[in-house]
């Protein structure tokens, strides 16, 4: 109850803000965005009062003083014209939403129960197929930061500051401190991102598009998209093409078997297939591959979306008939409160997803470019929009993410044509057959859709355009496929564009005989790849953490001290770090070597210390190690370690034996 009192309070918060400042925006998308600023609040505001207090309960109870000060500061500066109630347009827009935003937000609910630490009957911890490795470094932050220093360390590489955007994950940190498990923390603000993001993409498709069926076919091209490799598992399937993990797709003859393989294999759905240099797919489900195990994307769509909606609202209303905007045109210019809530709400953005940040710059700087050649005015508004988002960013910037960028050579280099040309080792697809196949025909959509002379078209392309060329050009991180970040916020513009084009089509077919053949193949097209990989995470299961696990998790939790370091194996699956919280001393390459670091030498020592844990006590030293932990990942590398016991205090044995924690100088 304390948990849903709080959100209650910062959603309350957030829609206050919202209404005192932007009294003319319809109530629906009101509402979502005083819930979105409400969640934008929820995870800076606990931060910004970190500096002083540490991420604590008392930093959360600041955080919830502070919050309580700005509607009244929004009182002070409010718009004094009408509130707009009910209109028409609010129902057209409900309807959406009903038959769009709900049951796909019922369905990541539903995956979210089943991917995010799902319990079993032996007491074991059940995730999906995509959770099984991002979920637990999310986890790691998420647990590690109770009561953390801040600016946090890497929990799984101490001494090197948390600089991957970590605010999505102290969001549910927060919730820890309310008295909320682990599971019940991940899944209750997942499920509410889910719902901002669901209905935020449809309401913002309405106030662009403003036609129902263009609204509910953009929503249904994003979210099930998938592209067209759903049409290899039906090629030749009198004949079996493959085996497991080789051609694996065409595996089988006969189309049932086949399915049994897109819905049982590791991924083997036909959108983000894993045998990448077979048939090059690559285009992930946004439901599946994004949404569900990258929590940071979900927190940064959910501050991405209502960021796209004010610049589209308050740059594009001209072009999108302004005057049946959701905000009447001020004589005098673009509201000022709009801008700055746009350039605050902008700047916010780095440290809950860095992509989305960037994303929105490059669309921000294609439409004021398209805007100033087309009108000739408004550059001081989007001087002070971008200069506001500036300022607040560039702090962000410096504190966490350029210096980590900077102190490793796997950033911000040359690179053409994303995951088709890997490595710059030539392309693999042609150029154009890459993107169609893998977006499939929403792609093959778009530039028909903008030959025509469309303002709101050309307005959305000239800002989405600008993202793809800089996402086909630059790679930004060290893993050349995160670029997808920045290539679906592409999409996310282009949908629309597409999503228009086709209903136009479709509406010009009306009286043509097998027009709802034409649109059933279509569909077919649209959402095979989508559907299919859906259906694969809805029946994956596997286990991530045994019943010894979750036992050890406990121990570590009531009997050591939440800062304390321990030693273990770099197995991405690790009960100290992921549900316990503790530092160790060195985590994964999944992660790390993809967030620049070099873990060689860290790597090194704790091979030396297990396989000589007696004489190497000068690697415990090193790193301030309290606890030793011996597992099965431990003994699979270094054999029984049963000398363990002769140097160091045995402190914990799990039930069957298998879990054993041994205590240090420091730890005892």
């Amino acid at each position: 109850m304390t948990g849903l009192i709080y959100t209650a309070f910062y959603i309350f918060c957030g829609y206050l803000i919202i209404r005192f400042l932007l009294p003319r925006v319809r109530l629906l998308p009101r509402l979502w965005l005083g819930a979105c600023l409400g969640v934008m609040l929820m995870m800076w505001m606990p931060a910004l009062a970190a500096f002083a207090a540490g991420y604590t309960f008392s930093a959360h109870l600041l955080g919830m003083l502070a919050s309580a000060l700005l509607p009244p500061a929004a009182w002070l500066v409010r718009d004094q014209r009408a509130l707009r109630g009910w209109e028409e347009a609010d129902t057209r827009l409900g309807k959406s939403l009903l038959f769009t935003a709900l049951p796909l937000t019922v369905l990541g609910a539903v995956l979210l129960w089943t991917h995010y630490l799902e319990p079993a009957a032996d007491g074991s911890l059940h995730v999906g197929q995509s959770t099984y490795g991002d979920l637990n470094l999310h986890l790691s932050i998420i647990t590690s930061m109770r009561n953390a220093a801040f600016p946090p360390d890497y929990s799984i590489y101490p001494g090197e500051r948390l600089s991957y955007p970590f605010l999505t994950d102290s969001f549910a940190t927060s919730f820890l401190f309310l008295g909320f498990s682990l599971r019940g923390a991940v899944l209750f603000t997942g499920s509410l991102m889910m719902l901002l993001v669901f209905s935020g993409y449809a309401i913002l498709a309405d106030r662009v598009m403003k036609r129902a069926g263009v609204v509910r076919l953009a929503v249904l091209l994003f979210f099930l998209n998938g592209g067209l490799g759903f049409l290899y598992a039906f090629d030749m399937t009198g004949v079996s093409l493959g085996t497991v993990g080789n051609n694996q797709l065409q595996m089988g003859t006969g189309l049932a078997e086949r399915m049994r393989n897109i819905l049982y294999g590791w991924y083997q759905a036909p959108a983000n297939h894993a045998e990448f240099t077979t048939y090059n797919l690559r285009w992930s489900n946004v439901i599946c591959d994004m949404l569900i195990p990258q929590r940071t994307i979900l927190g940064g769509w959910c501050n991405l979306l209502p960021c796209l909606y004010l610049s589209l609202d308050t740059f594009g209303g001209k072009y999108f008939d302004s005057a049946d905007g959701s905000m009447e045109e001020n004589p005098s210019g673009i509201p000022a409160r709009a801008l700055v809530l746009l350039g605050i709400w902008a700047g916010a953005l780095p440290m809950i997803h860095t992509h989305c940040f960037l994303a929105l710059a490059l669309a921000s700087l294609g439409w004021m470019i398209y805007d100033m050649i087309r009108s000739r005015r408004g550059f001081a508004s989007w001087l002070l929009y971008g200069s506001l988002a500036a300022v607040l960013a560039l702090p962000q910037l410096l504190v966490w993410t350029f210096p980590q960028a900077a102190g490793s050579n796997h950033f911000l280099s040359f690179h053409f044509n994303w995951v088709n040309n890997s490595n710059s080792n030539g392309l693999r697809d042609g150029y154009l057959w890459f993107y169609i196949k893998n977006i499939g025909l929403p792609f093959l959509m778009i530039l028909p859709a903008l030959l025509k002379k469309d303002p709101v078209r050309r307005f959305l392309a000239s800002g989405a355009f600008l993202i793809f060329l800089a996402a086909e050009l630059v790679q930004f991180q060290p893993n050349e496929y995160d670029n997808n970040k920045l290539f679906y916020v592409w999409y996310m513009l282009c949908a629309l564009i597409a999503a228009d084009w086709g209903m136009e089509v479709y509406e010009k077919l009306k009286g043509l005989r097998g027009r709802a053949f034409i649109g059933a193949a279509a569909c077919i097209l649209f959402f095979a790849s989508g559907t299919l990989s859906v259906a694969r995470e809805a029946v994956s299961d596997y286990q991530i953490f045994s019943a010894q696990d979750v036992e050890t998790a406990e121990y570590i939790e009531d009997h050591t001290n939440e800062h304390a370091v321990f030693i273990s194996w770099t197995e991405h699956i690790n009960p100290v770090s992921a549900l316990a919280g503790r530092t160790v001393v060195c985590g994964p390459d999944l992660w790390l070597y993809y967030h620049g670091f070099s873990t060689w030498e860290r790597h090194a020592d704790i091979t030396a210390f297990y396989s000589d844990p007696g004489g190497r006590r000068d690697i415990l030293e090193k790193y301030g190690v309290d606890y030793i932990f011996v597992g099965s990942y431990e003994r699979a590398q270094f054999g029984s370690l049963s000398d363990m016991d002769a140097c160091y205090p045995l402190l914990f044995v799990s039930r069957n034996g298998e879990i054993r924690i041994y205590g240090t100088d420091g730890g005892i």
